[in-house]
């Protein structure tokens, strides 16, 4: 199966929504303000029954507690809003798909922690068990995959540029040697310096969007799902621009200890397609425009 790439116009639209009430990207409602009614996931009764005697997917549903790396910062894939007990976006709906096939109900927040995952600490996090999975907008990579476990991918996207409204800055190739922020430890990082220009890392991506808006840097870059909600919180600043320089697998991880994940990942994804639940993912998150729920992408087999 192949993947429809995130449309630029869907994505503005979706997070516009989503975003409408919150200006500076720093509160926002339910899950289901973003889309349609926030999807009901079936937990499994039973579940521990499922999965062979010293598995970590029957520790946890013994146990009927699990810690989910999420970010709190990227409008439409892991958000958290003022007030809010639970983040909402695409990446926090495929965790609590997983979650639910565990026996765990994903909007029990005594059961299940939703832990603030940035990109510097994803590694470090899945290595000091702090979390067991981490679902945080997070690309495969060889080198990843040297230190922690990566399944997938459920989602593909690719990198593009924000930039102030009155910005001449129409790609890659006007930034040559520039500064450019993302956050520290992304791939997106990466590819800025691999694309010839100066990256300069933050802790998180408000910071690096208020660098844009304060003039200290001419550009961000990122997924472009991410800098178009941006965009959509900062109406008349900032703007998209360029065609995506990068392709962005996005995954699950978990840590290397326990390479069984891999396989109960990929099929929990699988189902999820089949019965409908990535569907409904992506409308109560990403698809409020009326953009059709892409196919799942094909996913790596496990080694």
């Amino acid at each position: 199966m192949r993947f429809t790439r995130l449309k630029a116009l869907s994505a503005a639209v979706v997070l516009a929504g989503s975003l409408a009430a919150c200006g500076d990207a720093g509160s926002g409602g339910g899950s289901d303000s973003a889309g349609g009614d926030a999807p009901e996931y079936e937990v499994v009764e039973n579940a521990a029954d499922n999965f062979d005697a010293g598995t970590r997917m029957k520790e946890l549903a013994e146990a009927g507690t699990i810690k989910v790396g999420v970010k709190y910062d990227q409008p439409g894939l892991g958000f958290m809003g003022t007030g809010q007990d639970i983040p909402e976006g695409f990446d926090v709906e495929i965790a609590k798909i997983l979650v639910a096939s565990l026996g765990i109900d994903p909007e029990d927040t005594s059961k299940v922690q939703y832990i603030e995952t940035v990109s510097d600490n994803r590694e470090p996090f899945l290595q000091s068990n702090k979390v067991d999975l981490v679902l945080a907008s997070y690309s495969i990579t060889d080198e990843r995959r040297q230190v922690v476990g990566q399944a997938g991918p459920y989602m593909i996207t690719g990198q593009q540029l924000l930039v102030p409204e009155d910005s001449d800055v129409e790609s890659i190739d006007d930034l040559k040697g520039e500064e450019v922020c993302s956050v520290k430890g992304s791939t997106s990082l990466e590819n800025v310096t691999a694309n010839g220009m100066k990256g300069v890392g933050f802790e998180n991506y408000q910071q690096c969007v208020d660098q844009v808006l304060n003039g200290s840097v001419p550009a961000m870059s990122t997924d472009g799902s991410i800098l178009l909600g941006y965009a959509a919180a900062n109406e008349g600043q900032l703007k998209v621009v360029g065609d995506e320089f990068s392709e962005e697998r996005i995954g699950v991880g978990y840590s290397k200890q326990h390479p069984e994940m891999c396989q109960w990942i990929n099929d929990t994804l699988t189902a999820a397609a089949d019965n409908g639940d990535y569907a409904e993912a992506w409308d109560a998150t990403l698809g409020a425009s009326g953009e059709e729920a892409p196919e799942l992408p094909e996913l790596d087999a496990c080694q």
